[in-house]
Parts: structure tokens; C-alpha cells; sequence
């Protein structure tokens, strides 16, 4: 475990390091937390399974110049983009829906956690109206998440039943990934609507995918490929600043999963066995096909924003049951 520990902490600091020293006069800087809870339903109907909680927080910055090694090799969105660099720390967790058993369920989902770090640039082309977004990440799956013990310790905070069976989770696993995301505007008009259309590659050992998207949103917005930051506050129109805005989103999406860390792998007490399926078990197979639709708004208004997303998912694995979860983000600029 000590290892491990020592290849994290050193991927990590590889990362930081090199961001340091390419950073020169920043621009703008925001900083984001977001909660991502199956308890939050438009329905009305919490629930406590699947893909059940990811708690992040994120510190953006932009700049003109790059001289880190990473960085320039994310590529940027022509002559003029705007560039918004970011490092982030992530915790997600997959339980059953039984989180009273604490034998294993073969019948429904692992439980899995997973806790990394990443770095990212999404790069703005305002004048050709695409975009490109790169997201480096590096973490772990397994009891080093500490999933085990946040889940525990949010139950007990609240009341709610104590899950038994993080004994039986997936075993640890580094994870190296990277997101690549190509996003460019079919349709504007008077900055009210906007039609996008979007796809991405995820390759590593944590998720392989290749997803598509439409992205519509309807409101009184600044334009989506003026920048990231512009998106949640305050905004330059005509030489006026507009200090509040609000849209509503829609994102459908298909994706092909190829493989997916937190749903397939060996579990920690395996040996431990009893069942008929000892020694023979394969685990669910995953579904290749995926779809869901993300919808929600985002109120701003100075430097601060608030938004809710809603994602309505098909099963993630063969035989199992789709799923809903919402996300609460907060984001301040300064």
C-alpha cells in the first residue's frame, strides 16, 4: 500500500509541477464544488444504488502562454482561443441496491470507489465557434478511495441505514485516463438559443468510451464558445456588461462503453466465497451501449453561479436497472 501511495502522490506532484512552472499572469480564476447524489430527483424519489455519489471540487484559471511539457501538448483551439486551465480532486462511489447485505450480490452492481486528481484545458475558439477539451487523470480504485468510510460517515450523519457490504468491494486499481472532447456550433440565435454538437474519447484503465452529443440551450446566456468562465457570471456584450444570466440545458448522449473500472474487476474477499459461483464467477457484463439525457438550468449573476443537472441513464450493465441522479454545483469567480 505504501507503493502505491508513493506512485499517486508522485503522479500528482509530476502534474503540479509541471503547471507551476508554465503558469505566468492569469487572467480569471473560478473556483467550482459540485455534489452528484442518486438522492437527488426531479421525481421526487431518492435512491441509494448504482452510480450513487461523486463529490468534486475544481479550481480554474486562465492564461495566454504555455511552457509546460503536459500542457502543450493539449491541443488548443486555433489562433485567439481562450484557454482555461484546471486541477481537480474527485471522489466516486457504485453500491448495490441491498446496502443492508453484507454478503455479496451477484445479481446487482459492485460496490466501487475510486479517488483521483485532474488536470484539464478547455480551449475556446469565439470567432469558429468550436471547441477542444483535454482532461488528464490520475487516481486509484479500491479502499485507498476512501469511499468506503465517506459513505459510512454521511449515513451516520444522517440517520440513514449503514451500508455492510464495502467488504466485498472491487480491489484497488491505479487509474491513468484521458478525456478528449470536440464541441462545435450548429445553431445561434440572438444568444437565446444555441445548438452544439459535441463527441468524446476516454482511453486508460479507468474508462474506455466513445460518446456523441446534441446540446441545446435556451436562455438569456452569454455565448457557449466565448469561454468557460463567461458561461457562470457576469459577461461583455457590445461593450456592456451583463451581469446576470440564465439558460436552460439539454444534452442527450449515445455512448460505446469499451470498459468501465467501476463495474468490473476482482473483489477484495473473493477467496471468502461459499456460493455456487466460486472460482467461476465473471461478473455482469457491462453494457457497451449507453444512453442518457442530462438536463437542468444555471442562474449567475456576478462572480457567483449556481446550477442543477438531472441524468436519466439505461442499466450500465447487462440485466440491471437504469438509473437517475442529480448535481448540485456551486461556482464562485474572481
Amino acid at each position: 500500500m505504501k507503493r502505491f501511495y508513493k506512485w499517486f502522490f508522485g503522479m500528482i506532484s509530476l502534474l503540479y509541477l509541471n503547471d507551476a512552472n508554465a503558469q505566468r499572469a492569469e487572467q480569471a480564476k473560478m473556483f467550482r464544488v459540485y455534489e452528484e447524489n442518486d438522492f437527488f430527483n426531479v421525481n421526487g424519489h431518492g435512491t441509494d444504488k448504482s452510480y450513487s455519489n461523486g463529490t468534486r471540487v475544481d479550481f480554474f484559471y486562465e492564461k495566454k502562454t504555455t511552457r509546460g511539457l503536459l500542457d502543450k501538448f493539449m491541443p488548443k483551439a486555433g489562433d485567439g482561443s481562450k484557454n482555461t486551465f484546471g486541477w481537480s480532486l474527485m471522489q466516486i462511489m457504485v453500491t448495490p441496491k441491498k446496502i443492508s447485505a453484507t454478503s455479496y450480490l451477484p445479481n446487482d452492481y459492485y460496490y466501487a470507489g475510486a479517488l483521483f486528481a485532474t488536470h484539464s484545458l478547455y480551449s475556446y475558439n469565439a470567432t469558429k465557434k468550436y471547441s477542444f477539451q483535454t482532461e488528464l487523470l490520475a487516481g486509484v480504485r479500491g479502499p485507498e478511495s476512501f469511499a468506503k468510510q465517506t459513505q459510512k460517515a454521511i449515513h451516520k450523519l444522517i440517520g440513514y441505514q449503514e451500508p455492510m457490504g464495502w467488504d466485498n468491494q472491487l480491489k484497488t486499481q491505479p487509474l491513468l485516463n484521458i478525456r478528449f472532447d470536440v464541441e462545435k456550433n450548429l445553431l445561434s440565435i440572438n444568444d437565446f438559443i444555441e445548438v452544439n454538437a459535441g463527441s468524446q474519447l476516454r482511453v486508460g484503465s479507468f474508462m474506455d468510451m466513445v460518446t456523441v452529443y446534441p446540446m441545446l440551450r435556451i436562455g438569456r446566456m452569454s455565448p457557449y464558445f466565448n469561454g468557460q468562465l463567461d458561461q457562470y457570471g457576469s459577461y461583455i456584450k457590445n461593450g456592456k456588461l451583463i451581469k446576470t444570466q440564465y439558460y436552460l440545458v439539454f444534452k442527450p448522449s449515445v455512448s460505446y462503453v469499451a470498459y468501465n473500472a467501476m463495474l468490473e474487476g476482482k473483489r477484495e474477499n473473493e477467496e471468502n466465497d461459499v456460493y455456487e459461483y466460486k472460482n467461476k464467477e465473471t461478473g455482469p457484463a457491462i453494457n457497451n451501449h449507453l444512453m442518457d439525457l442530462q438536463f437542468g438550468a444555471v442562474v449567475a449573476h456576478g462572480n457567483f453561479a449556481l446550477s442543477y443537472m438531472q441524468t436519466a441513464t439505461t442499466a450500465y450493465t447487462e440485466k440491471r436497472y437504469k438509473h437517475s441522479f442529480g448535481t448540485f454545483s456551486l461556482y464562485f469567480r474572481w
